[in-house]
């Protein structure tokens, strides 16, 4: 049985933008005082609709050989040390960047999209979904409303005309 160096095998490993954004949204989820990774209204329209959580909408990177550059938007929580909430985003996208790919995070621009307290993003995380379901509901109650309306109308009528 012949043993294979696998120096002597040849190929490249390259990574998709959509694994370095997935490492680094994962990463980011339990960093205190980052209430989102955003990318803002338009962008998390369709994750809302469908009630999916998508860990790297508002994270976009550019993947080269060796190296990672990061763009990313995010809330952060409203009277936190914003300076050190970005040290801790860097820190950590490099830090598992590296750990899992061996890439050298060279760039981490990061901007405040917003600040919110934890109470107000929990109110504006309510879904779409859940926003049209509700409307719905009120729709149809508005309707069904009416629509008792219109019939004692027609009854105060029909006896008026016996």
């Amino acid at each position: 049985m012949t043993q294979t160096n696998t120096k002597e095998v040849k190929g490249d490993l390259n990574y998709d933008s959509k694994v370095i954004q997935k490492i680094i949204g994962i990463a980011l989820s339990d960093i205190k005082g980052l209430l989102t990774v955003d990318g803002g209204f338009f962008s998390n329209l369709s994750d809302k609709i469908v009630n999916s959580s998508n860990v790297t909408s508002g994270i976009n990177v550019e993947v080269g050989k060796k190296q990672v550059a990061v763009d990313i938007d995010i809330v952060a929580e409203y009277g936190v040390d914003i300076a050190k909430l970005y040290d801790e985003i860097k820190k950590k996208i490099y830090n598992k960047v590296k750990e899992m790919t061996g890439l050298d995070t060279v760039e981490v621009n990061v901007t405040v999209v917003d600040i919110k307290t934890k109470e107000q993003h929990q109110k504006d995380s309510v879904s779409l979904q859940d926003r049209i379901t509700g409307a719905g509901k009120d729709a149809k109650d508005k309707v069904n409303e009416q629509k008792d309306k219109v019939e004692d109308k027609q009854k105060s009528v029909t006896q008026r005309v016996k």
